[in-house]
């Protein structure tokens, strides 16, 4: 009896990985929606921006990681890392200092940054990052990627970050790294996505991506 499938065009790696991880994106635009209607979201955007520090500071360092676990691998003939070297090495260059720019933004309220430099991260984002270093480091740097698709798949509207500051009353330069995310971020996605297709990833890739 032919497969229920048979004649049907095999689905690309985008698509098996993106059925995967709809959930955890879902879950990311329902945290923003939650956010949109805290009824105190004033005292909420503090933590916020303490709580996506926590996040983005992490995002260089695993790149610089990965990018280097690309060489190593690139170097012995290993063909999925060679084509992620040069995308994580531009990446870097375009996460640089946004770190900083949330520990201004915090500035921008009044508070002092120290306040969330000498604060341990919180248990949350150390289990998101955690994994992907270990994946990274003792299975293969491709693994960054499903990290990547997951945190720039669900970036905040200009819409959101325009109703936060209204209904905050906070200044402006307090929303720059969002605002910024809200723009550039809505390509960063599709990057990733078309980089996973080109790969010749193997099962057990896709499924660490997944």
């Amino acid at each position: 009896m032919p497969s229920p499938n048979a004649g049907m065009a095999p689905l690309a790696a985008s698509e098996l990985i993106s059925s995967r991880l709809t959930a955890t994106v879902t879950d990311a635009v329902a945290v923003a929606a939650q956010v949109r209607v805290h009824p105190d979201v004033r005292s909420l955007y503090p933590d916020l921006l303490r709580e996506l520090h926590g996040t983005v500071r992490a995002s260089v360092p695993l790149l610089e990681t990965a990018a280097r676990e690309a060489r190593r691998l690139a170097a012995a003939g290993d063909a999925v890392a060679d084509g992620l070297v040069d995308y994580y090495r531009r990446h870097v260059a375009e996460e640089l200092h946004h770190d900083d720019w949330l520990l201004e933004d915090y500035r921008a309220l009044g508070r002092d940054p120290s306040e969330i430099l000498t604060a341990p991260p919180s248990q949350p984002v150390a289990v998101m990052v955690g994994p992907i270093y270990y994946w990274v480091l003792h299975f293969h740097p491709v693994a960054l990627l499903g990290y990547l698709v997951v945190t720039e798949g669900a970036p905040p509207t200009l819409d959101l970050v325009e109703d936060l500051q209204r209904r905050t009353g906070f200044p402006s330069r307090s929303f720059h790294t969002l605002r910024h995310h809200a723009v550039v971020d809505l390509d960063h996605g599709d990057d990733a996505w078309d980089l996973i297709d080109a790969l010749p990833l193997s099962g057990e890739q896709l499924d660490v991506i997944k």
